[in-house]
């Protein structure tokens, strides 16, 4: 082994920050590398001595640990993807390749809100601001953190053009969301009072923060969901993220074309947009069961 591959553990270790350098080079987020790097110092502590010392037989002994443990087919997957770069990238062994397997999820549908309810819960946004913000996610589509990283400038509000700008989403893509007038009207409304209040800065954030300088937290955003939840009586098990499969699934019941849904979400394959044909219930109910074309006797005694 040679000086500059050392234990990942203590900060500021040579293999620690060769692991950094190999991540930044390769364009990795700042929230993928801490990931990253939480997963190998899980397994550090795990394997209780440097991770360069470890073979392909520990690292299948701590995937067999985090199963008993009870952890979830993502975290498992999030640690073979640290540990396989660490040990294949970092370090030049293939002890990842052979030690550990990638995790099969389960494909669970989504819980869907009426469009009803969908308009109950914005209007209970605690706020203009929080209405806006919590329009955009549903009326566009887009995830939390592409919701507040918006700047005014990314409102193509052009009679012509109609879109929003969202940039560097999710796979570091660029793409175009849809503008409808009401969410136009809202976002307007909202833009008024925040120069009104001196928060809108030239070339700043659609939502700033508590210091406009910086924008609204993507916590933040989640927790004005959940008090609006709340406050318009849903009980249902939803999240922030909930708003962009409403998205979906309400074009989907308008008869828009699911490829136009799938261009509008950024999904690279149809078949990541087509599960929503399985919790649009328009859908489901204009669709004949083939039992309704029975010609049925009268029912047997009980």
């Amino acid at each position: 082994m040679t000086d500059r591959v050392r234990p990942i553990s203590p900060p500021g270790s040579p293999l620690r920050g060769r692991m950094i350098e190999d991540m930044t080079v390769r364009g990795f987020t700042a929230d993928t590398q801490r990931g990253y790097i939480a997963a190998v110092k899980r397994f550090t502590v795990f394997f209780g001595r440097s991770p360069d010392q470890a073979t392909a037989e520990d690292l299948r002994r701590f995937q067999l640990h985090m199963r008993t443990e009870g952890a979830s087919p993502t975290t498992m997957n999030a640690a073979v993807s640290a540990l396989r770069f660490l040990f294949g990238v970092s370090l030049g062994r293939n002890d990842g390749e052979v030690g550990m397997t990638t995790v099969r999820e389960p494909r669970k549908l989504p819980v869907i809100l009426s469009p009803a309810e969908v308009a109950r819960l914005l209007d209970a946004a605690p706020g203009l601001k929080y209405r806006a913000a919590l329009g955009v996610a549903y009326g566009a589509g887009l995830r939390a953190a592409e919701v507040v990283s918006l700047k005014v400038a990314d409102i193509d509000s052009d009679p012509e053009r109609m879109v929003i700008r969202v940039e560097q989403g999710k796979g570091r893509k660029d793409r175009y969301a849809m503008l409808s007038d009401s969410l136009l009207e809202i976002l307007r409304a909202w833009w008024l009072a925040g120069r009104a209040r001196g928060v809108m800065r030239p070339g700043g954030w659609l939502f700033p923060g508590q210091n406009p300088i910086n924008p609204l937290t993507t916590r933040q955003l989640n927790r004005a969901f959940h008090g609006a939840r709340q406050a318009a009586g849903i009980n249902k098990p939803v999240s922030l993220h909930t708003l962009r499969h409403c998205f979906a699934t309400h074009l989907l019941e308008q008869k828009v074309d699911i490829r136009v849904i799938q261009v509008l979400l950024g999904h690279k394959k149809l078949d990541t947009t087509g599960r929503y044909t399985q919790v649009a219930s328009k859908i489901l109910r204009a669709t004949k069961s083939p039992l309704d074309h029975l010609t049925q006797g009268p029912l047997p005694p009980a």
